[in-house]
């Protein structure tokens, strides 16, 4: 199993025409006939005017395969592709490896917070050992979604993806999980593999299956 991030930096003020056109259009044509949507999201915290939209796939040669029937699709160029252009500024593409299974929430009517660390060369292994043990410690307070691993376009790149009800449950599950002990003794552990960390908090797409 394979995850894709694509990430759309928009034109300031296009979001809501982007996400239109992704549902009325992109949406009937790819289904998930070509790679299964498993999350989109606009940001609302972090950097602004950015989608996030997440796929899986079964490996990166069955993802290359599809991508390439859709882009050749004649509808997909006409009816889609040519009209989100001129709205995006920016595309990033991330090939992540899930390290614990995607647990959707039980419930809708959430935010989401997309947490990405670049480890320091060689150091992703060993903070991914750190955070999956303390795991259950930290899902005391909030849960986890997913944990990846990038394969490109930054291998030493550790993300993981939170859900709340909204951002004062955010803050108080982070400021509990500070708290605790278990918790601290991973952090001062971790922390020493880090280079850089960054924070996105996201909002659902209505047609986001993760919401």
């Amino acid at each position: 199993m394979i995850h894709e991030l694509r990430i759309y930096t928009l034109k300031p003020g296009k979001v809501p025409e982007f996400l239109k056109l992704a549902e009325e259009r992109a949406l009937p044509i790819r289904g998930d006939n070509y790679g299964k949507m498993e999350g989109y999201w606009f940001s609302e915290f972090g950097a602004l005017n950015q989608i996030f939209h997440l796929w899986s796939y079964e490996d990166l040669n069955t993802r290359q395969k599809l991508r390439g029937e859709l882009t050749s699709k004649p509808e997909w160029k006409a009816d889609y592709a040519s009209q989100v252009q001129p709205l995006i500024r920016r595309q990033e593409v991330r090939f992540m490896h899930p390290r614990l299974p995607l647990k959707p929430p039980a419930e809708s009517g959430n935010i989401y917070e997309y947490r990405c660390y670049q480890t320091a060369i060689g150091k992703a292994p060993g903070f991914i050992e750190a955070i999956t043990e303390a795991m259950p410690v930290r899902e005391k307070y909030s849960q986890n979604v997913c944990l990846w691993h990038s394969e490109a376009e930054r291998p030493n790149e550790v993300s993981h993806l939170w859900v709340y009800k909204d951002l004062e449950t955010r803050a108080k599950a982070r400021a509990a999980a500070t708290q605790d002990p278990d918790w601290r003794t991973m952090l001062g552990k971790g922390g020493s593999m880090l280079e850089e960390m960054h924070s996105t908090i996201l909002m659902p797409a209505s047609f986001s299956p993760l919401r």
